[in-house]
């Protein structure tokens, strides 16, 4: 390890390996990666920061959608004007498509996405259409050792080495200080610590006095029905996306990360347990499972949106001894799930390490009328939705650091400390994050007076 360098990069997920092939590909050669976790031949899917840290961050072990849309994924488009964004889409989508990535797309527009669309609107929902290169779980790895290979010899990271703290002198970013002691020198400093170090910059970010206000705290559960239930939306949109303002609270309520034929996992941050789901792109179960998320903003004095999350999520922890599975019909009927009525279920779950419970003890009665709510909206458009064979896994949790005052190129009051991916609470997916570190590493080149 060298004792400085041009631009040192925090973290090794999508947002900082396109800063740092953004970099390297314009001739930059003195660029370093510290990355807590290890290196992808190293990584397995395994629990906690072994399935969220090292090379390609969480999206390694996801089921690699990426969304080609600038409005779903994340909140660039309120920094970056739309056609710069569309055109940064379509170069990060032709880097995945170069190492790999699948060309065909899904859930392209038809008159059956326009029928959808007017059908939506009288459920009360907003069907958002989008376009998504499915890569599928399995081709997650092989691609990214394909990047890593490709700047092996123009990069240097140094995996299991974390960071931590930024150093700043004078209102200048001067470095970064590893977690053994060391300091590194650096001209910039791109930070993407990625979710899991979601609460780590929240803390550097108030050390540091750069402004911020709360993220909204999305919390929620998984649904999994059988696919056949879900085959017009999937048919149609693959990853329906549909957002829903709740009827007794107004609260945001929305459908993320669809997963036809895919199976519902669990993910460890910090020892707390929640729930994901994944799709393979030549592997099929006879389920699709998605989450419903309920949004909720706070005002002051809160300002933890991060904490109130882990706390929701340790209770069905403490209750469940990880996650919790009920019956749709349990939950109405106000009684907990068994597994004997588990084993009753015609939807047989994907996750079968799941503890039959009641999530009426977890989640806060707000949220669980909201998703209730929405449950039924959807069944008006895909009826069966609304069964008590659906199966509910909770908690589903995603951490969002506060949202910072940041520029159009994504730097903070620091100058030449720049904040890219879902970290930085700005994205929220693969796509937005790659891009958010190609703009971040694109002002750095034009600083060095080069072109990308």
């Amino acid at each position: 390890m060298k004792k400085g360098y041009q631009v040192a990069i925090v973290g090794a997920g999508p947002s900082a390996i396109f800063a740092a092939l953004t970099l390297s590909g314009a001739g930059v050669n003195e660029i370093a990666i510290f990355e807590r976790g290890k290196d992808i031949d190293g990584r397995k899917r395994g629990r906690g920061m072994e399935l969220l840290c090292g090379w390609g961050g969480a999206g390694a072990f996801s089921d690699g959608k990426l969304t080609l849309t600038p409005k779903v994924g994340g909140f660039l488009s309120e920094v970056v004007p739309e056609t710069e964004l569309r055109n940064l889409l379509k170069k990060a989508d032709d880097i995945y498509i170069s190492f790999g990535a699948p060309k065909e797309v899904q859930g392209q527009s038809s008159d059956k996405t326009e029928a959808l669309y007017q059908e939506a609107k009288q459920a009360e929902l907003e069907f958002i259409p989008m376009e998504i290169r499915h890569l599928g779980t399995e081709n997650c790895v092989p691609l990214l050792k394909r990047i890593r290979d490709a700047i092996r010899d123009k990069v240097d990271v140094f995996f299991e080495t974390p960071v931590k703290e930024i150093l700043v002198d004078g209102g200048k970013v001067t470095g970064v200080l590893l977690q053994n002691g060391s300091r590194v020198e650096a001209q910039y400093v791109i930070c993407g610590p990625g979710r899991a170090g979601a609460e780590w910059i929240k803390n550097e970010v108030e050390h540091l006095g750069i402004p911020s206000v709360p993220s909204p705290v999305d919390i929620g559960v998984r649904v999994e029905a059988p696919a056949s239930i879900l085959l017009k939306l999937t048919d149609i949109a693959y990853e329906a996306k549909f957002v829903y303002y709740s009827k007794t609270f107004d609260d945001r309520v929305r459908t993320f990360c669809m997963n036809p034929y895919g199976e519902v996992v669990t993910e460890t941050i910090d020892e707390i347990v929640t729930v994901n789901g994944h799709s393979y792109a030549n592997r099929k179960t006879e389920n699709t499972n998605f989450a419903i998320l309920v949004s909720s903003t706070f005002t002051e004095p809160f300002r933890d949106p991060i904490g109130y999350g882990k706390y929701i999520a340790r209770l069905a922890n403490l209750l469940g001894k990880g996650v919790i599975i009920q019956r749709l019909g349990d939950l109405l009927d106000g009684r907990r799930s068994t597994p004997d009525r588990i084993n009753r279920c015609i939807t047989q779950p994907t996750l079968t390490s799941a503890t039959p419970g009641d999530l009426s003890f977890v989640l806060p009665y707000r949220h669980l009328k909201s998703i209730i709510e929405m449950l039924e909206a959807l069944n008006r458009i895909t009826p069966g939705i609304y069964s008590r064979h659906t199966l509910l896994y909770g908690v589903e949790v995603k951490f969002y650091t506060n949202r910072l005052k940041l520029s159009s190129t994504l730097e903070t009051d620091i100058h030449n400390l720049f904040l890219i991916g879902d970290g930085a609470g700005i994205t929220r997916g693969l796509i937005q994050a790659s891009i958010s570190g190609m703009i971040a590493a694109e002002e750095i080149l034009k600083r060095m007076g080069k072109s990308s």
